[in-house]
């Protein structure tokens, strides 16, 4: 069964038995169902026992047992309290505390190791091995179902615990658990859009995450229960909640040494947590209802282990539910930590991987010993800055993972009893050396959050290599997260460049055409001066202020990038002014898809580049997928070539027919017609047919859409006048034109029968598309006959020769358009003046020309034995036809030999070639 397959059995399950279910008249067939229906699990008399015997005072029976992963299943009918208790054998129990008694009645080897409790609609799943099973229960509503399948895959499956491999879905259960709290809370504010409310909120938020996670992950002492404090004032009354919930920040805020002597016991037992979290008082807390009280105690707190959230993940789900500005569609962002590694492990981690495992490896104990406690000291002095941390997930992971670095040195250090002073917590790295700037307060809090909880993490980490529990309260470290513009305040105010290691992120994706005002005024205040700076994405202004930082230092930078920023005229912008300026790339991921949303993941496709100002005797890498090349330099389109830009250029580079744009009518439509208009047309205007032309754009010659065009510029007055129905089309054209605010329009008005732009050749000429899909090996060209006019949705090369058609359709041409043209998403968006113009053309032989053109006619032949065929039929990876790829090949061989390249040259390497023509052209 597929994942969709099971996704959709989920939701009729879960459709079937909304609203229904008896306990006697109902439980086998509810889990027959949910079980070989949704999880594929046959159910026999050997794998699901139903009413099974247990001894307790006589005999008793269990309504669900499953063998082979020994869950117990304590059903109950729909309604009931899954809390509620009721007589059970002289005793009063809730369904968990029943079921308990049932497994404890079993032989050994059949003791439950999972208990699920069920009243139809609501699930409740109890891990036996975990501490407090009964309170760190995890809960899944029946509706909820299709969405969380994976928390019941362990029914079925014996390897699998309910938490197994699913970080990132736990973390977003956390998120939404989140999210259902911040808008029940929300709802109760007085004024819940004003500034003083949502900073309320986000601090209020924070606060009850770190207590929950601080219950589960047993940051307060254990037998202290912020869920239990709470519930005995829920039979009161939701403010009573509130009231006590205002009364215990204030003392989780309060040293020890400073509170009340007779302060209630049990609120004086919680420990003194520091840190800033809980010191503002100001902050205003909304009144409680049953909702926000049954949302925190029940579903937040009892009903999920916080612990094991993952704080890289999690900060980002938490920032979405937190933040309106965030919180987009359904979906939940957050950036996969395999992809934060990518930027990560190059920039520093592999080598202190590769430093540490030489260390250890060195036989000499002391002489290993004292290199190991460099290496800490080393890891303790380093630096970070994120100057765009959003929720903080790359310092988070940088933390966690320099962390387990220093546990490595903690275990071979003082792993075996070696730690001589007992009282000394041997951890030398620091949140404090992580720093991050952000625009979103909403972001901060959670960024500060995340660090607290991957903190805690380490620690016990620690704790489990000593052997032995330290004090983790009250909070020593504090996350330097600074809420600002990036783009306005000065790096060095957030971290001395003297005392900076490293600077790494993901900073905001925003288009050239997409920013406001504001933005826009960030990107030419940064590149002021910078010819064609209003043509940059919003990305390139951390790259110059990164650069800036940088230079006199020993600073390393990566940061995540749309490819825009390698491509097309912003590289000529960009990288011109950085290399000028001492920059060169370290190393680069070639364009990759960017996964970052968790329900409906968006797709953005994305670079990676290190780079830096000081010198770097390492290999420099290319990643291309999961191939890591080493090169002898990167430059502006990541490839292995000197530091070549690509200027914008108004003709071609070499002696070629000039390119340009089709027609431009600006006739409001009147002039172009699908097949069945221009043949009702020409029915009522016969005289018309002769002026009827094709009409192609990128769409309808890639699709193969037929189009028209009545082209009447060349039509005497005398013949026009004698067509009624076309000399209506022309007045309306006039008035149109006539209608605008534009000069050159109102002047177009003045010829109503001919277009703005009128480039029609006499001769065959070639047509390029402006886009076309990145899934194409091949742009789809075409070898046209001048009958045929074309919108300026195309490009045309007039007085062009089939010679000319082969370059431009062969692997050569089209590695370079894919290195240097624009996107338009991820489609290559074709250039005139970056990608034809500045094409370094081959000087082939008369008898290499002749191949060329041999091969050319054999593209366009294959095409011709397909006439039923679009073009986007025959250029589809999947369908391309045998005969069309066997013509591209010969023809691509036959350029390759004119260009003197050798068969088995990779695209890269090409176009490092070509690049070097380009240079001694230019």
């Amino acid at each position: 069964m597929t994942d969709k397959e099971q996704k959709a059995a989920a939701k009729k399950f879960a459709q079937d038995w909304k609203g229904k279910g008896n306990e006697k008249q109902h439980t086998m067939l509810f889990w027959k169902e949910l079980l070989e229906d949704v999880y594929g699990m046959p159910v026999t008399r050997e794998t699901v026992q139903n009413e099974k015997e247990a001894v307790w005072d006589g005999k008793t029976f269990i309504d669900v047992y499953i063998p082979s992963t020994k869950v117990l299943i304590e059903q109950k009918s729909l309604g009931i309290d899954l809390d509620e208790r009721e007589p059970r054998h002289g005793k009063m129990l809730t369904p968990f505390e029943q079921a308990k008694e049932y497994s404890d009645k079993l032989p050994t080897d059949e003791t439950a190791k999972y208990i699920i409790t069920c009243n139809f609609e609501i699930f409740r799943i109890y891990d036996m091995n975990r501490i407090n099973p009964h309170r760190n229960y995890r809960e899944i509503h029946l509706s909820e179902l299709p969405e969380k399948l994976h928390m019941l895959d362990f029914i079925a499956d014996r390897d699998k615990t309910p938490d197994d491999g699913n970080e990132a879905e736990i973390s977003k259960d956390a998120g939404e658990l989140v999210g259902q709290l911040k808008d029940a809370l929300k709802a109760r504010y007085k004024d819940p859009e004003s500034e003083s409310a949502k900073h309320s909120l986000t601090v209020l938020c924070v606060r009850l995450v770190f207590c929950l996670y601080a219950e589960d992950a047993d940051v307060f002492p254990k037998h202290l229960q912020f869920h239990d404090y709470l519930k005995k004032y829920a039979k009161l009354s939701p403010n009573e909640v509130r009231k006590n919930l205002i009364e215990l920040f204030k003392i989780l805020n309060t040293p020890e040494n400073e509170r009340d002597d007779y302060l209630d016991e049990e609120l004086a037992a919680f420990p003194y947590v520091n840190g800033g979290l809980f010191a503002d008082e100001s902050i205003e807390i909304p009144g409680f209802t049953e909702e926000i009280t049954y949302i925190l105690l029940r579903r937040a707190s009892a009903g999920f282990d916080w612990s094991k959230i993952n704080p890289t993940i999690f900060g980002a789900m938490f920032e979405s539910v937190l933040s309106d500005d965030v919180r987009t569609g359904g979906g939940m962002h957050y950036t996969e930590p395999k992809n934060i590694h990518k930027v990560i492990d190059p920039l520093f981690l592999d080598d202190l991987k590769s430093e540490l495992k030489g260390i250890i490896e060195l036989k000499t104990v002391k002489t290993r010993n004292e290199k190991l406690e460099k290496f800490q000291d080393k890891l303790a002095g380093l630096t970070f800055l994120d100057p765009a941390s959003g929720s903080g997930n790359f310092l988070t992971l940088s933390y966690t993972e320099l962390r387990r670095l220093e546990n490595e040195v903690i275990a071979v250090l003082y792993g075996e009893g070696q730690l001589k002073d007992k009282d000394i917590f041997p951890v030398k790295v620091n949140i404090s050396q992580f720093y991050g700037i952000e625009i979103n307060d909403f972001a901060v809090s959670v960024a500060k959050t995340a660090l607290w909880i991957a903190e805690h993490q380490m620690h016990r980490e620690t704790e489990e290599i000593l052997g032995q529990a330290f004090k983790f309260l009250p909070l020593k470290s504090y996350a330097n997260i600074t809420k600002a513009n990036a783009l306005r305040i000065n790096w060095e105010d957030v971290v001395p460049k003297e005392k900076l290691s490293y600077i790494m992120g993901n900073p905001p994706f925003i288009g050239a055409r997409l920013m406001d005002d504001k933005q826009k005024a960030d990107v030419f205040a940064i590149f002021d001066g910078v010819k064609n700076n209003g043509n940059l994405d919003y990305v390139a202004c951390w790259y110059k202020k990164a650069a800036d930082l940088m230079n006199g230092t020993q600073i390393r930078t990566a940061l995540v990038s749309t490819n825009s920023i390698t491509q097309g005229e912003q590289v000529a912008i960009l990288w011109k002014d950085l290399f000028s300026h001492g920059v060169h790339i370290d190393f680069a991921h070639r364009t990759f898809r960017w996964d970052n949303e968790a329900t409906s993941k968006a797709h953005v496709h994305c670079v990676i580049v290190g780079f830096s100002t000081a010198p770097n005797d390492k290999p420099k890498v290319i990643f291309e997928g999961d191939n890591r090349i080493v090169v002898k330099n990167i430059n502006g389109y990541l490839v292995d070539a000197d530091d070549v830009v690509i200027d914008s250029r108004q003709h071609p580079i070499c002696k070629v027919p000039e390119i340009g744009i089709g027609n431009q009518p600006i006739d409001d439509g009147n002039y172009l017609f699908t097949r069945e208009e221009m043949d009702d047309f020409i029915k009522a205007e016969p005289k018309a047919a002769q002026y009827f032309r094709p009409w192609l754009g990128s769409k309808e010659f890639i699709n193969g859409f037929q189009r028209y065009c009545l082209w009447l510029g060349d039509c005497s007055p005398a013949e026009l006048r004698s067509m009624p129905k076309c000399l209506e089309r022309v007045d309306n054209v006039k008035k149109f034109r006539l209608s605008s605010n534009r000069k050159s329009t109102l002047k177009l008005a003045e010829t109503p029968t001919r277009f703005q732009t009128e480039n029609m050749p006499k001769e065959n000429y070639i047509l390029v598309p402006k886009v076309s899909s990145e899934n194409r090996m091949y742009i789809p060209m075409g070898f046209l006959t001048p009958d045929t006019l074309c919108s300026d949705l195309v490009f045309i090369i007039p007085n062009a020769e089939i010679y000319h058609f082969g370059i431009l359709t062969s692997s050569v041409h089209m590695a370079w358009m894919r290195t240097v043209c624009g996107r338009l998403k991820s489609d290559y968006r074709y250039s005139k003046d970056i990608v034809y113009n500045n094409y370094p053309w081959c000087s082939p032989t008369p008898e290499q020309k002749a191949k060329i053109e041999q091969t050319a006619q054999g593209i366009l032949d294959a095409r011709a034995l397909y006439p039923d065929s679009s073009l986007a039929d025959l250029y589809d990876e999947l369908t391309m036809p045998p005969e069309l790829r066997r013509a591209h090949k010969a023809n691509d061989k036959a350029v390759m030999n004119a260009y003197g390249f050798k068969a088995d040259m990779t695209e890269s390497e090409i176009v490092a070639e070509l690049m070097k023509m380009y240079q001694k052209l230019t």
